[in-house]
């Protein structure tokens, strides 16, 4: 096995690597540590594919590690035969730095291999890629995008023919193709000249962005006038949003105005600490206009994308005339109302319908599904399980997919999209708005009646973040440790089911008895409290974190904001991180 001094030799010295890695490692020659945390490992396909800190090293996100995945995918497509080839993959990047030379990099690695690469010339959002693969009939795709990290990260995300993320099997083959190829040398890109004259490497039609447009305005369901009486300031908080949000919006008859100076793509997000729309500092300049509209009809919404548009942040005007910050699963409880509201009034809930979330998300819906007749389902975290199901059910026929979505604002209402998406998002937050507010009601308003129909539930999620090597370590262990001492209750609210998914299996804690686990091994713990409330913890996939999450239901809202924190508050001190 080759170590990391071994590599560290490699990169810094072989003319293979430009002068700039070189450069950049060669300043590092003193830091046996930082040589380590660079070399120790190679970035693993976490959720659908690589991401990690830009820089030099197998343990970094740059051209060598995007020529190495690329080869690999090339590799795992070359035995599925010549018609898999021809169909080929389509490419897609975001805002951020080296996204566009590293979607470039990626096309020209897989024209060397002889397989056809379609590339946007401009930035394009992660959900128009997997509308894209299935459009195009491509055997996959790939989407350079670090979603919501900090400007520091970048990343390499991977889409089958589904037009889902690749699912773990198939993201085994390409990790184990990754470090099947001994020499990174042997990989060579194609000169982009011969590439696009031998037709390895073409422009995606702009045919695809209109039916991309066109598909989502057929989800609309309130009348014109009512879409016309919203008001909606939306930030694309510098990323790729901009043009497809703006013109599925516009084009569907709402008023939208883009804050202007964060509008423009640009990597460095100079306006947020990090261009995430779950932080609530991302809103400040957005709420500062909001405010400073006097005289002139204020906005019923604040929408909020991030950089490559698959989440969507909400902010929702109250009857004070302030702004209230929805959460993922608020906004969730709030679409699930509205597509199940919409589709048994025009008489088009099919009797086998379901709403599909993740086992992080709020049971807020459940009562919700079983007063409309639909299966509720749960899947993994992780948008890749959602299009899972998706791609299930067509081949089974046993459920109709009407609504999925999962905490960390990640919303999808339609089939002919595989992923979280946040342009068709908006435009369903908007139609559901527009429909509250032609019935007297705010969004703020519509969710304090789901409160009162579902129950008082609030949710809480707390990042403990650890890099490097030793951070893994840590984690290991604060995962280890609850395992050898289990907690049995939470700020005094008992655990009425300890779910071990790692184990594969779960008990009851009242009688002892032990069930196994639907879903698929993953190192996830979740304590289920018997109102439908939990505490979740789980080892983030694509970033150095342990993630708690919480979910409470309270006699109010004021109490169930106080438990959670009481729950969250004593989760933490069991597990020593008070």
């Amino acid at each position: 096995m080759t170590t990391a001094a071994e590599l560290y030799r490699l990169w810094s010295q072989d003319p293979y690597f430009d002068e700039e890695t070189r450069s950049e490692l060669l300043a590092l020659s003193g830091d046996p540590a930082a040589i380590e945390e660079r070399f120790y490992q190679m970035l693993a396909f976490g959720t659908g594919g690589l991401r990690g800190v830009l820089g030099a090293g197998t343990n970094r996100m740059n051209r060598y590690m995007v020529r190495l995945a690329s080869q690999a995918l090339a590799d795992s497509i070359r035995p599925l035969g010549e018609a898999a080839m021809a169909r080929g993959v389509v490419i897609a990047h975001d805002s951020r730095r080296c996204s566009r030379e590293f979607a470039l990099e990626a096309a020209l690695t897989l024209a060397a291999n002889g397989v056809v690469t379609y590339l946007w010339d401009s930035l394009r959002p992660t959900p128009m890629l997997s509308f894209a693969v299935r459009e195009l009939g491509t055997t996959a795709g790939v989407v350079i995008t670090a979603s919501h990290n900090p400007p520091e990260y970048n990343g390499y995300k991977v889409y089958w023919e589904d037009g889902g993320q690749v699912p773990p099997d198939r993201a085994g083959v390409i990790q184990a193709a990754m470090r099947a190829i001994g020499d990174i040398r042997t990989i060579r890109p194609m000169a982009e000249a011969e590439a696009r004259a031998r037709g390895l490497l073409r422009p995606v039609p702009p045919a695809v962005d209109e039916a991309y447009i066109r598909r989502l305005l057929e989800l609309v369901t309130c009348a014109l006038a009512q879409r016309a009486g919203l008001r909606i300031l939306y930030t694309p908080l510098h990323g790729s949003g901009y043009r497809p949000v703006v013109t599925a919006l516009e084009r569907a008859g709402f008023s939208v105005t883009v804050v202007a100076e964060q509008a423009e793509p640009d990597p460095d997000y100079p306006t947020v600490a990090k261009p995430n729309p779950e932080e609530p500092e991302v809103y400040e300049i957005a709420l500062r206009y909001a405010t400073e509209r006097a005289g002139l009809e204020p906005f019923d919404l604040i929408l909020a994308t991030d950089p490559d548009a698959d989440r969507l942040g909400v902010l929702a005007r109250d009857r004070s005339g302030g702004y209230r910050l929805l959460t993922g699963n608020q906004v969730g409880a709030l679409l699930t109302d509205q597509i199940l509201r919409a589709r048994a009034a025009a008489c088009t809930l099919p009797a086998n319908g379901c709403v599909i979330k993740t086992i992080a998300t709020s049971n807020m819906v459940a009562p919700l599904c079983r007063e409309y007749g639909v299966d509720l389902l749960e899947t993994h975290t992780g948008f890749k399980f959602i299009g899972d199901k998706i791609k299930e059910f067509e081949q089974t026929g046993e459920h109709q997919f009407l609504f999925g979505f999962e905490e960390s604002y990640g919303y999808l209402g339609a089939t002919f999209v595989r992923d979280k998406d946040a342009v068709m998002a908006a435009l369903l937050v908007a139609d559901a708005a527009a429909h509250h507010k032609a019935e007297g009601r705010t969004l703020v308003d519509a969710l304090e009646a789901l409160w009162r129909r579902c129950g008082y539930f609030q949710e809480g999620l707390h990042n403990v973040t650890l890099p490097g090597k030793d951070g893994q370590a840590r984690i290991a262990a604060l995962m280890a440790g609850l395992r050898a001492d289990p907690p049995s209750a939470f700020a005094g609210v008992p655990v009425a089911f300890r779910d071990d998914y790692a184990a594969g299996t779960g008990v009851e804690l009242a009688t002892g008895r032990t069930y196994p686990l639907a879903l698929a091994r993953a190192d996830v713990l979740h304590y289920r409290f018997a109102d439908g409330g939990f505490v979740m913890v789980r080892p983030s996939g694509t970033e150095p974190k342990l993630k708690i999450y919480v979910s409470v239901v309270g006699p109010d809202e004021a109490g169930a904001v106080a438990l959670r924190d009481r729950v969250m508050a004593d989760a933490l001190a069991q597990m020593g991180l008070a």
